[in-house]
């Protein structure tokens, strides 16, 4: 199901511009011109995620992201702020107020539409990870070995060196078999 985004901008060129370019990619929009509006459809009908001016009449859209974030039911709302204000200062207070990106006008539209995406995929739930097995193995990720890289290695007779044993005349053979079979057998 494709995710539906608010679009919150009181410019109608721009407003069309961003939802043309979000339809095109598959994105479900709804719009707002005012702040008072855009609290009234996101609490209505919940978006995947609010793209949100900040000089907006009614409410500003620093008023209506600290609305959305102090109100249980949308604080978890992703909102990527789209606005002129290109100081330091304001990019700043937008993110510590809750914005989860910041994108200054004149914008590039796939840009803004590659930062959706972005936005989305980190708002996404993680999933448990899954412990796979086939006959006698068994892969799972929560017991990873992170930090501890296994290495083996493999000489002309097909002998494998456990790890460290470099030289150590710590080694075990591999299977006597093809040279084929044995690099499947390692790869795996």
């Amino acid at each position: 199901m494709a995710a539906e985004v608010l679009v919150v901008e009181d410019e109608p060129d721009i407003r069309n511009l961003i939802v043309l370019h979000l339809a095109r990619e598959g994105f479900r929009c709804r719009t707002a011109t005012s702040g008072g509006e855009a609290l009234r459809e996101a609490r209505a009908a919940k978006p995947d995620l609010v793209i949100l001016d900040l000089m907006l009449p009614e409410l500003d859209g620093l008023e209506v992201c600290r609305r959305l974030r102090s109100d249980t039911a949308t604080a978890a709302m992703p909102i990527i702020m789209l606005t002129a204000k290109a100081d330091e200062v304001d990019r700043v207070v937008g993110l510590e107020l809750g914005a989860d990106d910041y994108v200054v006008k004149p914008f590039s539209p796939k840009e803004l539409v590659a930062r959706v995406r972005a936005v989305l995929r980190r708002a996404r739930p993680v999933a448990e990870p899954r412990v796979l097995r086939a006959g006698a193995i068994t892969i799972d990720p929560m017991r990873s070995t992170r930090g501890r890289r296994r290495q083996r290695r493999v000489d002309a007779q097909g002998v494998r060196s456990a790890p460290g044993a470099r030289g150590s005349g710590r080694a075990c053979p591999v299977a006597r078999a093809p040279a084929r079979a044995r690099l499947g057998l390692l790869a795996g």
